[in-house]
């Protein structure tokens, strides 16, 4: 039995996170390229790099392993059904729209692979979606997550709650969009 190197975008996306958390330790979110201020600033280069670097960004080894636990789980999954271009594309496509709205609604700093790992458990829950059908799963992943997280809305607990729900509305997205053309199975009887 040999290793492999079985889902390279979500493997490098994970070392990426592992390695900026280990080797980077800013005195202050504004000195970090890994957190994003909530401000608009077209004119700074770091401020667009900032935009998709936010997701390397992880505040403790907490939130860093309870994030690469769910990438890891379920991003090779992705890959392999919609390919590594499709996945680098995800990723980069939830990082921005996250990024954006978060700077749009929130005075607060962000950082983390949260957005992310919403985006994954929804386009999980789509994996098998057929044209026509929704499945029961997605709904229930729906009620269970992103419920969870409106009512987190609520709390003052330095959460990103709006990252988490947007993430899971970009997973869903993509989840209809790359399975559209999906047809379901048809079933027969034993009987």
């Amino acid at each position: 039995m040999k290793i492999t190197f079985n889902a390279p975008v979500i493997l490098t996306f994970s070392f990426l996170c592992a390695g900026v958390y280990l080797f980077n330790s800013p005195s202050h979110p504004a000195n970090d390229l890994f957190s994003l201020a909530p401000e608009w600033n077209f004119s700074s280069f770091k401020w667009y790099f900032r935009l998709f670097s936010n997701t390397l960004g992880h505040a403790s080894s907490d939130h860093l392993m309870g994030n690469l636990a769910f990438i890891l789980l379920l991003g090779p999954l992705i890959e392999e059904k919609y390919g590594s271009k499709n996945t680098v594309i995800m990723l980069l496509s939830t990082a921005l729209i996250c990024s954006l709205i978060h700077i749009t609604l929130s005075n607060s700093y962000l950082l983390g692979a949260s957005g992310i790992v919403f985006m994954l458990i929804l386009l999980t829950s789509l994996v098998n979606f057929k044209s026509g059908e929704i499945p029961l799963t997605f709904i229930l992943i729906v009620l269970v997550y992103i419920g969870k997280e409106v009512m987190g809305t609520f709390a003052d607990d330095n959460i990103s709650h709006t990252t988490h729900i947007i993430g899971g509305i970009v997973g869903a997205a993509f989840g209809f969009m790359l399975n559209k053309n999906s047809k379901p199975k048809t079933t027969k009887s034993i009987l």
